[in-house]
């Protein structure tokens, strides 16, 4: 897997997370947009960024809680004030950037943290990142003084999680009083999960607890997974006119970052573990977006699934009720009987069809009135069908849509009534009946084109027999009961061997299905344009249709590439302290539940000696590079340092296990 491959893959993945939209207030969808957001971030700020450029230099940026004294430390590591502590809770200023003069072209194009613009004053403002140029600050190494994880204000806790998730090193400052305070262990918690390079500074310990407490807050982190994390112990005491904490509090600190940064394959060490772990959580969190986005697609594919079929019922319900003989009960009944005079027709059907033939021709000349009379009936019937079944449809798909905590969501947004048919739904149904009955009386002058049936048609009148094709189109007798069944069922046969003495049986036959089809065809028309209302309303959500599939597929084609060639996963780890103990192998089961990574070692200095077992040497030793270990202050120094190279000597000294409190175990100096 070269760079430019997976920087390929990176960048697919990047623009799928970019365009995720998750409108929906569903299970997990706020917790997912967030993730997206955030990985796209740090794709843009720290993942990016460094694998285009592997040889910039170390950023460590030290974040924690409020008042945990991060500027202070900062400003103590350097041995000025570079970084203004901000005495008022909450404070909201710039992030402060502490590099070498040399470094400054790394930091301040927008390679890194691109939504930062760059100032090299003191600002008050979260979206400016302050560059501050210092010397005696090693080439390689940079210093980022980030907002509180824990602030009130919530622009200051996006920004810290931000800078946070941009780091090759996280320098973890907490204190003795808030070291077990739920939301920083939340950002460590992340930070082993995804394996990032971390240590740990635990300031204001009292010297009477400068045991107890970095043990166990030593223990805390074997147990979350940050036993191979240095934890630097600081006691409390007191700063100086400027600020400034005690030299030998933080030389070790400063000891362990200066040969961090002297060491090329240390500190490329360090970024290849982060940038590992960052590009590990991506394929760890990407798949809870996929699910939300499928979550959201099924959502909505339900909600327009319902309507549908609220609607394809509607259009159901009335190509029965305009084919089961339903439409010839009352007015339409009345008026075409008045029209062909059924009363006399229904004596002696079977035997008098000439003669009745012959009545109905008579009656047919000269009926306009009675025929448009009729034809009026008949729109009015169908009227009244299709506003009712339209209305049923809209309550239908509300109902569904309200029971669906998406569907309430639509609802809830559109400016459109949704919970009956349009505005516009009851001339858009007079005109669908005016048209068909158009359709109808176009199709009787199309069958009569012949001059023979032409003749026939304009003696009896266009209306008249368009009016009697609409009876048969309304046949099926299926709806009718008792005495409407002959009434009507009669007519209709007698409509039916009228138009057959004109067009003939196979004629009529073909002209019915036309007929049927056309208003069939009319009514899906309009139930489909009612329809469209509730497309418009779900279109109106912005969901993208199919942004879950291009994800995956960008997901998949990462983790090929990950399986394939795990270059950066080989990369060496955070190396350990010289001289710390050697990893031991697991001890049997016991009662105490199993912990993966080795116990956390205590180096004892001679300057601490508050809360130590009776017998313990004194060690002089000054402390170096380590892991998985508690790393307490040195003697005091004669005068205030600055960062420079520790000579990596063996010292001999006394290493103090938490699971040996005796201190049985000796280490010499030739290791």
């Amino acid at each position: 897997m070269s760079t430019a491959t997976l920087v390929e893959s990176l960048t697919q993945l990047r623009q799928a997370l970019a365009g995720v939209r998750l409108p929906l207030t569903l299970p997990g969808s706020a917790e997912a947009d967030k993730s997206a957001r955030e990985m796209v971030a740090q794709l843009d700020d720290y993942i990016l960024p460094r694998l285009d450029r592997l040889d910039a230099p170390l950023l460590a940026v030290i974040g924690g809680s409020t008042g945990a004294g991060k500027s202070t430390l900062v400003n103590s590591l350097i041995g000025r004030v570079v970084s203004r502590p901000g005495v008022i809770r909450p404070t909201t200023r710039s992030p402060v950037l502490v590099h070498n003069p040399a470094d400054l072209d790394f930091f301040s194009s927008d390679r890194v943290l691109p939504g930062l613009a760059r100032s090299f004053d003191q600002a008050n403002d979260s979206s400016t990142l302050q560059l501050v140029a210092e010397p005696t600050l090693p080439q390689g190494l940079a210093l980022l003084d980030a907002p509180d994880v824990d602030s009130v204000v919530s622009e200051n806790r996006a920004l810290a999680s931000q800078l946070l998730a941009a780091a090759d090193l996280w320098l973890f400052v907490t204190t003795a009083a808030r070291y077990a305070d739920a939301v920083p262990w939340e950002y460590l918690q992340a930070a082993a999960e995804r394996s990032a390079a971390v240590a740990v500074v635990l300031q204001r310990v009292p010297p009477a607890a400068m045991h107890e407490v970095p043990s166990h807050l030593g223990r805390l982190m074997l147990e979350r997974g940050l036993g191979n994390s240095p934890l630097f112990a600081v006691p409390e005491t007191t700063t100086d006119a400027a600020g400034l904490l005690p030299d030998a509090a933080v030389t070790p600190i400063r000891d362990w970052l200066a040969t961090l940064a002297a060491d090329k394959a240390s500190r490329q060490a360090v970024v290849m573990q982060t940038l590992d772990g960052a590009i590990g959580s991506l394929t760890a969190r990407t798949p809870a977006v996929v699910e939300a986005l499928q979550s959201q697609s099924s959502s909505t594919a339900q909600l327009w699934s319902d309507a549908k079929a609220s609607y394809a019922e509607a259009s159901r319900t009335m190509a029965v009720q305009t084919a089961d003989g339903t439409l010839l009960r009352g007015e339409v009944l009345s008026r075409w009987q008045d029209f062909v005079g059924t009363g006399e027709f229904m004596r002696g059907v079977e035997q008098k069809i000439g003669w009745l033939r012959d009545r109905i021709f008579a009656a047919i000349r000269g009926e306009a009135q009675k025929a448009e009379d009729a034809k009026v009936a008949v729109q009015s019937g169908l009227e009244v069908l299709l506003r009712e079944e339209g209305d049923a449809a809209a309550e239908r798909v509300e109902n569904a849509w309200m029971a669906n905590p998406a569907g309430r969501q639509v609802l809830q947004r559109t400016r459109t009534d949704l919970s009956r048919a349009s505005v516009d739904y009851p001339s858009a149904v007079a005109k669908v009946i005016r048209d068909w009955q158009g359709d109808v009386l176009e199709l009787v002058s199309v069958e009569g084109a012949d001059k023979k049936t032409g003749a026939r048609i304009m003696a009896f009148g266009v209306n008249g027999v368009g009016l009697a094709l609409m009876m048969i189109v309304f046949l099926n007798t299926g709806g009718l009961t008792g005495a409407e069944v002959g009434i009507a069922g009669g007519t209709v046969v007698l409509a039916q061997r009228f138009l057959e003495a004109i067009f003939g049986e196979d004629g009529v036959r073909r002209m019915a299905k036309t007929a049927r089809d056309a208003l069939d065809a009319r009514v899906d028309a309009l139930m489909a344009n009612e329809l469209s209302r509730y497309q418009s309303a779900l279109d109106a959500v912005g969901l993208e249709s199919g942004r879950d599939v291009s994800l995956q597929s960008a997901l998949d084609r990462l983790r090929s590439e990950r399986a394939d060639d795990g270059a950066l996963a080989a990369a060496p780890r955070l190396p350990a302290l010289e001289g710390a103990p050697e990893e031991r192998a697991p001890e049997p089961a016991s009662e105490t539940p199993a912990i993966a990574a080795p116990v956390a070692d205590v180096v004892v200095p001679a300057a601490i000696e508050a809360g130590l077992p009776s017998g313990a040497a004194e060690v002089t030793t000054q402390p170096r590079l380590g892991a998985g270990g508690i790393v307490f202050p040195s003697d005091a120094p004669a005068e205030r340092g600055t960062f420079g190279v520790v000579p990596a000597e063996a010292v001999e000294g006394t290493i103090i296990d938490v699971d040996d409190p005796q201190g049985v175990r000796v280490e010499r100096a030739d290791g």
